[in-house]
């Protein structure tokens, strides 16, 4: 039998959504990989922006859960997992006090970053944060008016690793955002997959995501083209450094993408997307660590030839 406290710890772990918090690791290992590449790296920050990053989305995730449940949008018939707040797990004024505490936290550690490299860093830690709440709050949220893939793949892309990058290095060429758009594009996919599930009962609660206002062809495609455009970005960032080892991460990548893109053409219950959902969270957290690992090892490999 689990106590009462190891009940509350799975509650509140569940709200903050695991399978989807590669989305914050992913661009943030990417960014200080670039940055080890180009000579630089500095633990503390590195640290630093990865905690920022998952307290910004579990807190995110939590104003989701409450917002939606305010809403009416986590309805008894939904096919993703039970939402906190809508199943009675937690209260609601709990749960967006919780999401005001991450954001919160979120907003302190970026006083060490702001510290270290300046402004940017203040006006990406804002927008971050407003966007978080904006998601699903307000009268016209942006996860509500078929914004929100837009605003992943931006966030979730060039602004988290080009942020990453400035941090260590008070610098962000332009490679360096192209890069960014690999966990971004990834990211999306997860996105697309999750309005994919719920499709039918975002519909009836007026969510106008673009799998409500495109359909299921277009949501389909958008996951499809979302990896295709990752992966040629895969191979477009690393082919000039080292051929080789580009083509094999690169075709190792297409190999484990392919099991994905065919379970979203040929799935057959909507349930089913559960699993897909996950299984992409993963391929984007591998994809982004394999990608990084190229970087330190070119440039150990550079060190040392």
């Amino acid at each position: 039998m689990k106590s009462k406290f190891a009940k509350c710890i799975q509650v509140w772990f569940l709200a903050a959504r695991p399978k989807t918090l590669s989305a914050s690791i992913a661009p943030v290992s990417i960014g200080a990989a670039l940055a080890f590449y180009k000579g630089f790296f500095h633990a503390p920050s590195f640290f630093a922006t990865l905690c920022g990053a998952l307290l910004i989305q579990i807190g995110t995730n939590y104003a989701n859960d409450y917002w939606d449940f305010q809403k009416g949008t986590d309805r008894n018939d939904r096919l993703g997992p039970a939402r906190a707040v809508a199943s009675g797990w937690i209260q609601a004024q709990t749960m967006k006090q919780a999401a005001m505490g991450a954001f919160g936290c979120a907003a302190l550690i970026s006083i060490y970053l702001i510290y270290r490299a300046g402004w940017p860093i203040f006006v990406i830690a804002v927008l971050a944060i407003a966007s978080g709440l904006a998601y699903t709050a307000g009268p016209k949220p942006l996860g509500y008016l078929g914004l929100g893939d837009f605003f992943v793949l931006i966030f979730f892309g060039p602004i988290a690793v080009g942020g990453t990058f400035f941090v260590q290095t008070l610098t962000c060429p332009a490679w360096v955002i192209f890069a960014g758009m690999i966990p971004g594009f990834l990211s999306v996919a997860i996105l697309a997959v999750n309005n994919l599930r719920d499709v039918n009962t975002d519909k009836l609660s007026d969510k106008r995501t673009l799998a409500v206002r495109f359909g299921k062809i277009f949501t389909q495609w958008e996951y499809t083209l979302s990896f295709l455009i990752a992966l040629g970005l895969v191979l477009g960032t690393t082919f000039p450094l080292h051929p080789k080892m580009s083509l094999i991460l690169f075709f190792i990548c297409l190999v484990f993408s392919i099991p994905n893109i065919k379970k979203i053409w040929f799935y057959r219950q909507e349930k089913e997307l559960n699993r897909l959902l996950a299984q992409t969270g993963v391929f984007l957290l591998c994809v982004s660590l394999s990608y990084s690992a190229f970087f330190i090892w070119i440039t150990i490999y550079d060190h040392y030839s």
